[in-house]
């Protein structure tokens, strides 16, 4: 039994080398809505979808030296996912499954959901992901969405 019920996360935070060009990537390029900038603790705050309902906080470095590599993956619909591709291409990002890169979204079989992985400016792995309703397929591993729905007709 869980100490506290779980609703749903409200907010992920990563390090950053460069907190205004990131700022600049997640407002421009993710489509996040900047919320709140505290310049004496190198942070700003930026909201996921409908203001105070998820949070990313972005920390600059600043002189620290350690730096971790993060993921974040961000909710939306399958035809964002679908046309995310072309969008990261556009903005100069590498949409991939993995290490590799990809031309359409790939479905993560055994939720079943489609997704397209990019980097940040930092290197953080971000995702764009949507839940399929299709029943989950554990035993296909990944494949591509236009493969997947083909094993669905």
């Amino acid at each position: 039994m869980a100490l506290v019920p779980i609703r749903g996360l409200y907010e992920a935070h990563l390090t950053v080398r460069d907190l205004d060009r990131s700022i600049v990537f997640y407002r421009d390029v993710v489509g996040l809505t900047f919320a709140h900038r505290v310049p004496e603790r190198h942070a700003a705050f930026l909201w996921m979808g409908a203001p105070r309902e998820t949070m990313l906080g972005l920390w600059e470095i600043h002189t620290s030296p350690v730096f971790i590599r993060s993921h974040i993956a961000f909710r939306v619909t399958l035809a964002d996912v679908e046309r995310s591709v072309g969008e990261l291409r556009a903005a100069g990002l590498t949409p991939r499954n993995g290490e590799t890169t990809i031309d359409e979204p790939v479905v993560l079989a055994w939720m079943p959901a489609a997704s397209v992985y990019f980097d940040d400016p930092d290197g953080h792995s971000l995702e764009f992901i949507a839940l399929l309703d299709d029943p989950p397929r554990p035993d296909l591993g990944s494949v591509p969405l236009s493969q997947w729905r083909i094993i669905q007709a």
